[in-house]
């Protein structure tokens, strides 16, 4: 007992007498003291060695050695944060400063308004309408028949029988027509829904702007004017288009729409993948019938339609190979568009 009390009085010293001048002498001070490897650990770890009596009364001894080795480490380190302030009060101007992350807006939202703001400028009005819709609005009224591939659940997201997730932006079309008699011109930007697998080409979920133009005398020359109109202001003044036949239901005559390509000029490269058009939308003349779901006289008023993907815009645009950056939320692909 009298060695245990010689040795705890000399540790005693030592916590006080250990030199200490940096904050990394500072940190070995206490890991020499109370680490797992530490002195005060050691004798710790012996207590039960002691008769039963004592315990109590070295443990105490302990702990307040303990303490006063905490008590030294907190004034040694008021000590040294104080004598640093001293010495570099605004710190060290040779440091290069910090940039902080000001927050942009998001390359579909920047393609979108400008699509929109495009069309808006030749006349058109901005329509929206329900992201869940019934089948009546997304399919019948627009012309498709019940047996179309469309309708299959491979393709479209239902919630029941009658309504689901819209698969396109035309059925604001069709809640405009119904409301509204014509002239009628708007476009529809909005949210649509897939059941698509996702991968680099596609996603479960994407953007669309439709346009519709209904009125007396609308022909198929004033669409194609309408697109030329779009790709110059969109994609440059020297952008040419051609149209492609195709088929939709809901419109007749039904086309594909190309763009030349406006990275290459037309002469061929990856983007275009060497045949110097890029396509960029569907479009056609409405189709009678769709003028007959909704109340239109067709004998009276034609119209055009038009459907492009602000993803595939985008994706052109800003010469992005993977759809999926755009959902992913990562800072380094999203630093990369300034403020617009």
């Amino acid at each position: 007992m009298e060695l245990l009390a010689a040795h705890l009085q000399e540790l005693a010293e030592q916590i006080e007498a250990y030199p200490v001048s940096s904050r990394s002498e500072l940190e070995q001070f206490k890991a020499y003291f109370l680490g797992r490897k530490g002195v005060l650990s050691a004798y710790f770890d012996r207590l039960p060695e002691l008769p039963r009596e004592e315990r109590a009364r070295w443990g105490r001894q302990l702990n307040a050695l303990k303490e006063a080795v905490l008590a030294r480490y907190e004034r040694l380190r008021a000590e040294i944060e104080a004598r640093e302030a001293q010495q570099s009060p605004i710190g060290d101007l040779s440091l290069p400063g910090r940039r902080p992350f000001v927050g942009g807006v998001h390359p579909l939202t920047q393609t979108l308004r400008t699509i929109v703001r495009i069309f808006t400028r030749m006349g058109f009005a901005v329509a929206e309408g329900p992201e869940i819709e019934t089948d009546w609005y997304n399919f019948t009224a627009l012309n498709f028949p019940p047996e179309h591939p469309a309708r299959d659940m491979q393709d479209t997201l239902f919630v029941d029988s009658e309504v689901l997730l819209r698969t396109h932006t035309s059925p604001v079309q069709v809640r405009v027509m119904e409301r509204k008699p014509p002239p009628i011109r708007i476009i529809a930007p909005g949210r649509v829904y897939r059941n698509e697998t996702i991968s680099a080409r596609s996603y479960c979920l994407f953007h669309q702007v439709e346009g519709l133009y209904v009125d007396e005398g609308v022909t198929m020359a004033d669409l194609v004017q309408t697109l030329q109109v779009f790709a110059r202001h969109m994609f440059g003044p020297s952008a040419r288009i051609r149209l492609r036949t195709s088929f939709f239901p809901f419109t007749e005559p039904s086309a594909e729409v190309d763009v030349s390509c406006f990275l290459c000029g037309g002469t061929g490269c990856r983007v275009c993948k060497g045949s110097g058009w890029v396509e960029i939308l569907g479009c056609g003349m409405v189709d009678p019938n769709v003028f007959e779901a909704v109340g239109i006289d067709p004998e009276r008023y034609t119209g055009y339609a038009f459907g492009l993907g602000v993803e595939r815009i985008a994706m052109l645009r800003y010469q992005i190979d993977d759809i999926r950056l755009f959902y992913e939320n990562d800072l380094r692909f999203l630093r990369q568009f300034p403020i617009s």
